[in-house]
Protein backbone atom coordinates (compact mmCIF):
# COMPACT_ATOMS: atom_id res chain seq x y z
CA UNK A 1 0.00 0.00 0.00
CA UNK A 2 3.09 2.61 -0.10
CA UNK A 3 2.27 3.68 -3.59
CA UNK A 4 -1.51 3.80 -3.29
CA UNK A 5 -0.90 7.64 -2.00
CA UNK A 6 0.65 8.34 -4.68
CA UNK A 7 -1.28 6.52 -7.24
CA UNK A 8 -4.16 8.41 -6.64
CA UNK A 9 -2.94 11.38 -6.68
CA UNK A 10 -0.90 10.68 -10.12
CA UNK A 11 -4.17 9.13 -11.86
CA UNK A 12 -6.50 10.68 -14.71
CA UNK A 13 -9.62 12.02 -13.44
CA UNK A 14 -12.66 10.44 -15.85
CA UNK A 15 -15.10 13.53 -14.96
CA UNK A 16 -16.11 16.22 -17.10
CA UNK A 17 -13.92 19.09 -15.53
CA UNK A 18 -14.88 21.44 -18.80
CA UNK A 19 -18.28 24.06 -18.72
CA UNK A 20 -20.28 24.81 -21.91
CA UNK A 21 -18.97 27.69 -23.82
CA UNK A 22 -20.77 30.98 -23.31
CA UNK A 23 -20.99 32.68 -26.94
CA UNK A 24 -20.30 36.39 -26.61
CA UNK A 25 -22.28 39.27 -28.00
CA UNK A 26 -22.77 40.36 -31.19
CA UNK A 27 -21.42 43.36 -31.80
CA UNK A 28 -23.70 46.05 -34.13
CA UNK A 29 -23.18 49.34 -33.87
CA UNK A 30 -19.46 50.61 -34.48
CA UNK A 31 -18.00 52.78 -31.97
CA UNK A 32 -20.06 51.30 -29.30
CA UNK A 33 -17.12 49.20 -27.79
CA UNK A 34 -13.84 50.11 -27.46
CA UNK A 35 -10.57 49.72 -26.06
CA UNK A 36 -8.15 52.11 -25.06
CA UNK A 37 -4.18 52.31 -24.30
CA UNK A 38 -1.36 54.38 -24.14
CA UNK A 39 1.69 54.23 -25.92
CA UNK A 40 4.34 56.42 -23.73
CA UNK A 41 7.79 56.84 -23.28
CA UNK A 42 8.04 58.57 -26.32
CA UNK A 43 10.39 61.70 -27.38
CA UNK A 44 8.63 64.86 -26.44
CA UNK A 45 7.51 66.95 -29.20
CA UNK A 46 5.93 69.93 -28.45
CA UNK A 47 4.76 68.93 -25.01
CA UNK A 48 3.54 65.53 -26.03
CA UNK A 49 5.01 62.21 -25.00
CA UNK A 50 2.08 59.64 -24.87
CA UNK A 51 -0.45 57.98 -27.99
CA UNK A 52 -3.80 57.68 -27.33
CA UNK A 53 -5.22 54.41 -28.81
CA UNK A 54 -8.53 53.87 -28.91
CA UNK A 55 -9.71 50.89 -31.05
CA UNK A 56 -13.55 49.71 -32.38
CA UNK A 57 -14.16 46.57 -31.34
CA UNK A 58 -16.34 45.70 -34.08
CA UNK A 59 -14.50 47.09 -37.33
CA UNK A 60 -11.29 46.84 -35.49
CA UNK A 61 -10.38 50.71 -36.41
CA UNK A 62 -8.53 52.81 -34.67
CA UNK A 63 -7.83 56.29 -33.86
CA UNK A 64 -4.17 57.77 -32.49
CA UNK A 65 -4.26 60.47 -30.24
CA UNK A 66 -0.94 62.46 -29.44
CA UNK A 67 -1.29 63.33 -25.93
CA UNK A 68 0.76 64.07 -22.76
CA UNK A 69 1.97 61.80 -20.43
CA UNK A 70 0.07 63.38 -17.41
CA UNK A 71 -3.46 61.62 -19.01
CA UNK A 72 -2.20 58.62 -19.24
CA UNK A 73 -1.59 58.81 -15.74
CA UNK A 74 -5.48 60.70 -15.02
CA UNK A 75 -6.70 57.70 -17.17
CA UNK A 76 -4.88 55.04 -15.17
CA UNK A 77 -5.58 56.75 -11.71
CA UNK A 78 -9.39 57.89 -12.41
CA UNK A 79 -10.83 55.00 -14.70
Amino acid sequence: MEGYDMCQRMKNRMEVLVRKLKLSKVLEKLWMHLTVDFITKLLVIAWKDAILVVCDRLSKMMHFVATAKELARLFRNNI
